[in-house]
């Protein structure tokens, strides 16, 4: 019998199975397929597929997929739980609860190792959290995104895999051999795209591990040869490159203002920065595009090629993005 499958190249996988997920296209009894580097999607029906994947869309004939064993089915409730490479995340006030998830999980089909919660809110200027962890014993890991890894130990560096769609946004716009500086790299999930994509990126951080695992992280890519990794403060070092920059990423939505006159010093004549911010939900974009257009003074011309929010961060708090365009004038 044959199955409606949709068909893209392998590096497209993730985002495809996310869209097709998202419109509950997914036929999840048969199993997901790579042949030659096309990935192969099982979908419900034609018309159930997004009209953009639509003509994507071949006959094949998949396995039959046993049904896995979910944390839900052992648990009777659905569990708010993240996945970063084989460590679960879970966010529980509640201990008893707290273990009897991280049990679950343990016993599901879910490839886990470590199951941690989160025991502090993201803590001091190299933005890390406290964790306890609640079974496995190891926080260092292998995370995969859009057909890129990146090792992290979450102890260590800020890593967010909720960002993930929103980095592929940013990364499918950067064009062979432009110049990409990201001022707060970590571990590289946006340098390492980009720097992919022919870019030549400088990837500066404060955190010295998480540089240690760009380096890593560049050589596991095979994108060493195109990424200079930047220890420090990126306001010390800005100056070292003045007007170098096609793209900047300023992913430092809590104080990114702060550093819009180094942004604006790496700034070339024609730059696009990628600008993220935290504000209320009653005006999330202005306080971000005032600060870049008094950053920018007269030097530039500031136009706003888009305003996004990226997602709800807390009740009546937006992250945001503002995609800003500086023309020197």
């Amino acid at each position: 019998m044959t199955v409606p499958c949709v068909a893209v190249d392998r590096e497209r996988g993730e985002e495809v199975r996310r869209r097709l997920a998202e419109a509950g296209a997914l036929a999840g009894e048969y199993e997901i397929t790579v042949e030659n580097g096309t990935i192969y999607l099982p979908v419900t029906a034609r018309e159930d597929v997004p009209p953009p994947l639509r003509r994507s869309i071949i006959e094949r004939d998949p396995d039959r997929r046993e049904t896995p064993t979910t944390p839900a089915d052992l648990l009777g409730y659905e569990p708010s739980i993240e996945r970063l490479g084989d460590i679960v995340i879970i966010d529980e006030d509640d201990d008893e609860r707290a273990s009897a998830i991280a049990k679950a999980v343990m016993d599901s089909d879910i490839p886990c190792e470590t199951v941690v919660n989160r025991a502090s809110p993201i803590e001091g200027e190299l933005r890390v959290r406290q964790w306890d962890v609640l079974t496995g014993d190891d926080t260092e890991t292998i995370h995969r995104e859009y057909g890129h890894e990146f090792a992290l130990d979450i102890t260590e560096v800020y890593f967010s895999p909720r960002l993930a769609t929103e980095r592929h946004r940013v990364v499918k716009q950067v064009e062979t051999g432009e110049h990409a500086f990201d001022m707060f790299a970590g571990v590289g999930p946006y340098a390492i795209p980009m720097a992919a994509r022919g870019a030549e990126v400088v990837a500066c951080d404060l955190n010295e591990q998480a540089i240690e695992y760009l380096h890593e992280n560049a050589e596991r890519n095979d994108v060493a040869d195109r990424i200079t990794p930047l220890q420090g403060d990126v306001r010390e070092v800005a100056a070292d490159w003045t007007g170098w920059a096609d793209r900047i990423v300023m992913n430092l939505p809590h104080s990114a203002d702060e550093f819009l006159e180094a942004a604006v010093m790496i700034a070339g004549d024609d730059c696009l920065i990628h600008y993220y911010d935290i504000q209320h939900e009653d005006d999330p974009f202005g306080p971000g595009r005032t600060a870049i257009e008094d950053a920018a003074g007269d030097a530039y011309t500031v136009s706003v090629e888009t305003e996004r929010v990226v997602r709800s961060y807390a009740p009546h708090e937006h992250n945001v993005c503002l995609d800003v365009r500086l023309t020197r004038q």
